[in-house]
């Protein structure tokens, strides 16, 4: 797989290849998919269609509808270490709490028991990943390439902010494109994703980077929610996309470590699934508090034994 995807669709099939092309120079992303949608995954770039067995029949689920096969190492690199994040804000965002909702979010998550269940994962030595995220930085980019983004353009979107000094070059990190409400994606935003990640060589190095748009601009399909427990439903939705496309960069940064049998990295296995919950001070359910806020985020994998969805390890 190429392409790792948060899917949204559930009525097409699974295929071999998924027709839909990385720009040139990137591996095809993997994607998450669209809510509802949580027994289904992306082929390898956007297609989606319901997790099916060699022979072509449908695959069962376990009880919280994630993958009931176990996930398992593919001899790729995991990111060992501390994970850098740097923001790339496209679009306007002025007067959107977004801008404050999510770094806050970013800067609570390493060290926490929610990120501590990527520490389950480790590289061919069984070395583990760290329990360590750090947020360092962020950059703007006033619609540089219009409001209907291709998968290369998003790419550019990157190498630009990279290549002018505005971010630095950082092998250890992944680079979020976040985009306004008034911008999409072409190949499938709000139709067939709600984020993805793949990575890329930029500069002569080997660059993560995710793209994650507003979920304000489809609710019914990127948010469990109509209102989030900060009061902006799209950055709250947001968030869990974003924590679901980190864990798998770390995870599958190259998309040849991690995954199940059905091609699921871990946070895959439980779209959409939150655990419990509780109610927030506006009324909006929340299943975690980092700092000082309250958030709604999907359940990861711990990958330990046969594997289950889990908010904290």
């Amino acid at each position: 797989m190429n392409f790792k995807t948060s899917t949204l669709i559930s009525l097409l099939s699974l295929s071999a290849v998924g027709g839909l092309f990385a720009p040139a120079g990137a591996a095809q992303p993997e994607t998450m998919d669209i809510r509802n949608a949580k027994d289904h995954v992306s082929d390898g770039r956007g297609v989606v269609g319901h997790r099916r067995a060699e022979d072509g029949s449908p695959r069962a689920a376990g009880p919280t509808g994630q993958a009931s096969t176990v996930i398992t190492y593919h001899n790729g690199p995991v990111m060992l270490n501390t994970v850098n994040v740097y923001v790339i804000w496209y679009g306007n965002w002025a007067g959107n709490t977004a801008t404050t909702i999510i770094p806050d979010f970013l800067n609570n998550l390493g060290g926490s028991p929610y990120w501590n269940i990527n520490t389950t994962y480790y590289n061919g030595a069984g070395t583990h990943l760290a329990n360590s995220v750090a947020f360092l930085g962020s950059t703007t980019d006033n619609y540089s390439l219009g409001k209907n983004l291709s998968d290369a353009n998003i790419r550019t979107v990157v190498s630009s902010a990279i290549t002018s000094g505005r971010l630095p070059k950082d092998a250890a990190g992944i680079y979020l494109v976040l985009t306004a409400a008034d911008v999409t994606a072409k190949s499938g935003f709000c139709t067939r994703y709600c984020g993805w990640h793949t990575y890329s060589t930029i500069s002569s190095t080997t660059i993560k980077y995710a793209f994650v748009g507003n979920a304000a601009r489809c609710l019914n399909s990127c948010a469990a929610q109509s209102v989030g427990p900060n009061g902006n439903a799209g950055a709250d939705a947001m968030i869990s996309v974003i924590a679901h496309e980190l864990e798998e960069a770390a995870t599958d940064p190259q998309l040849n470590a991690w995954y199940d049998g059905s091609g699921a990295e871990n946070a895959d296995k439980c779209s959409w699934s939150f655990g419990t919950s509780y109610t927030a001070p506006n009324g909006a359910k929340a299943n975690m508090k980092l700092g000082t806020r309250d958030y709604y985020v999907q359940q990861n994998w711990v990958n330990s034994g046969s594997g289950y969805c889990a908010l904290k390890y």
